[in-house]
Parts: C-alpha cells; sequence; structure tokens
C-alpha cells in the first residue's frame, strides 16, 4: 500500500486539466505531485470578493496578504501627476498580486479591478511554508515571477520600439496565450473586457488611434468582437505585424531533466 501511495503522488508526464487556476499556470512551470496540487487548492479555497472599477490595494497602502485572483480581471497601474495613468500588466485568473508585496513597507503601485474580482489572500506564513517545504511549488512561483519579468520587458520593447499596430497585436496575442495556459479560450476565442481607454493606456496610445487600429484589424479580418468575446482571426498575421515569439511568456513545460531532479529533491527531504 505504501509503494501505491507514492506511486499516486508522482506528477504525471500529462497532467489533467486543473481546476484551480494556479494550479494550471503552474504546472506550465514545473511538474506538481498530488499533494503539491491539494496544497494549493487549500491555499486557494478562502474568498473574497471585490466590484469592478475599485482598487484591491491602492499604492501607499501596507500590503497585508498576496492575493490570488480566482475570477475576473483586474490591472496593475500607477496613477500620474498630470492625472494620467499607466497600465503596467492585466491581471487574469491564476495571477498573484503580487508574490513580493512583502519585501515592500508600502504598495509603489496599485492593483484595481476591470470587472467584479474573486481573489484568494494567501498570509506571509503560508507562502514563506511553500518556499521551506514545497520545492516543486517554490520552483513554480520562482519560474512564474520570471515570467513576470519577461512581460514587462516585452512590454518595454513594445513601448519603445513598436508602432501602433504592432503594439495592439502584440497585446492580443499575449492575452491569448495568457488565456489558454489556464484554460479559458475557445479555440482562439477570449474574454475582453477592456475599453479603449484602458488599452490606450497600457500601449501609450490614445483611444482614437486604439478605435483606428481594432477597425483596421476588423476589416482586415484579423480579428473579431461580440460582447466582450475577443476572437484572433488570424493569430499568424498578428503575431507577424508584432513580432511576437510567445517563448518569452516560458509555456514550453518541463524537461525530463528537471521533473528528475525534483524527484531527488523530495527524496532528501523525506530522509
Amino acid at each position: 500500500m505504501a509503494c501505491a501511495a507514492e506511486h499516486r503522488d508522482q506528477p504525471s508526464a500529462t497532467p489533467p486539466p486543473a481546476g484551480n487556476p494556479l494550479t494550471s499556470k503552474l504546472l506550465h512551470f514545473a511538474p506538481l505531485s498530488n499533494s503539491d496540487r491539494q496544497h494549493l487548492d487549500r491555499l486557494a479555497a478562502p474568498e473574497e470578493r471585490f466590484p469592478a472599477s475599485v482598487d484591491i490595494i491602492a499604492e501607499g497602502m501596507v500590503p497585508r496578504s498576496v492575493f490570488l485572483l480566482k475570477e475576473g480581471m483586474a490591472m496593475r497601474y500607477r496613477n500620474m501627476p498630470d492625472g494620467g495613468r499607466q497600465i503596467m500588466t492585466f491581471l487574469i485568473p491564476g495571477d498573484l498580486c503580487d508574490m513580493h508585496v512583502f519585501l515592500l513597507k508600502e504598495m509603489d503601485h496599485s492593483i484595481g479591478t476591470i470587472t467584479p474580482v474573486r481573489v484568494a489572500p494567501i498570509s506571509r506564513e503560508s507562502l514563506m511554508d511553500l518556499f521551506a517545504s514545497r520545492p516543486r511549488i517554490s520552483a513554480a512561483l520562482w519560474w512564474s515571477s520570471m515570467q513576470e519579468e519577461a512581460m514587462l520587458r516585452e512590454r518595454i520593447v513594445s513601448l519603445g520600439r513598436r508602432d501602433a499596430r504592432g503594439r495592439v497585436a502584440y497585446l492580443l496575442c499575449e492575452l491569448l496565450w495568457r488565456h489558454r495556459a489556464v484554460g479559458l479560450t475557445n479555440g482562439e476565442v477570449f474574454r475582453l473586457p477592456l475599453t479603449q481607454t484602458e488599452l490606450g493606456d497600457t500601449l501609450g496610445l490614445t483611444p482614437v488611434h486604439i478605435n483606428r487600429v481594432l477597425k483596421e484589424f476588423r476589416q482586415r479580418s484579423l480579428i473579431s468582437m461580440d460582447r466582450r468575446m475577443m476572437s484572433l482571426l488570424n493569430v499568424e498575421e498578428l503575431q507577424a505585424l508584432a513580432g511576437f515569439n510567445k517563448d518569452y511568456l516560458h509555456l514550453g513545460g518541463t524537461s525530463p531533466e528537471v521533473t528528475r531532479y525534483f524527484d531527488g529533491l523530495e527524496a532528501n527531504l523525506k530522509r
């Protein structure tokens, strides 16, 4: 019986879809055991709800916990002295906002909701326990943090070097791949509850310019939009317009060498 239990706890080569969006995301970065998945489910069980267009935590506040986004869409942003706003990134189910807040004496940016959201608060103690006792989850969170940094680098490239068409195409492609990673797409269709103002505040463009680009994309049969559902009709051409390569999202999964490393690491921890 002991051997059978050990076998059940091993990560499978092709894990089934996870109901917990954080688990779905982290499975792209490290092979998680059944015990790891159950632990993540317990972390995600508590729930708080926020309506649309409010701050979950505002710039200048002292962070009380890490929040796991379970449902809805939020954004990481900064308000500017002139009344403008810069959106750094969008948060979708499975994202943490954000993992390193405990290092901050106060928030240097805000996390705001775009739609009504459900979040799970994760305490400092629970997060530190993950790093101390769950090597697979710890590594997956590390890779997830690397993905966030890569996304910010790509945003800098986009704002500095892509034209308006390239910026919009890049963001649509990134959102498609991120939604797909947590099982929130139907083919090339995903929910996009963003206004043209929010897109403009992300890409450094005016709402009028965003409207012009989206209209052109529809006329060229690159996209269609119906009731906040975005459909990318020609992903290849959109990626070509943006010079987009999804490799920066690190969604390729783990190699057999990495899996064997974690097997050995966990064996040492049990001794």
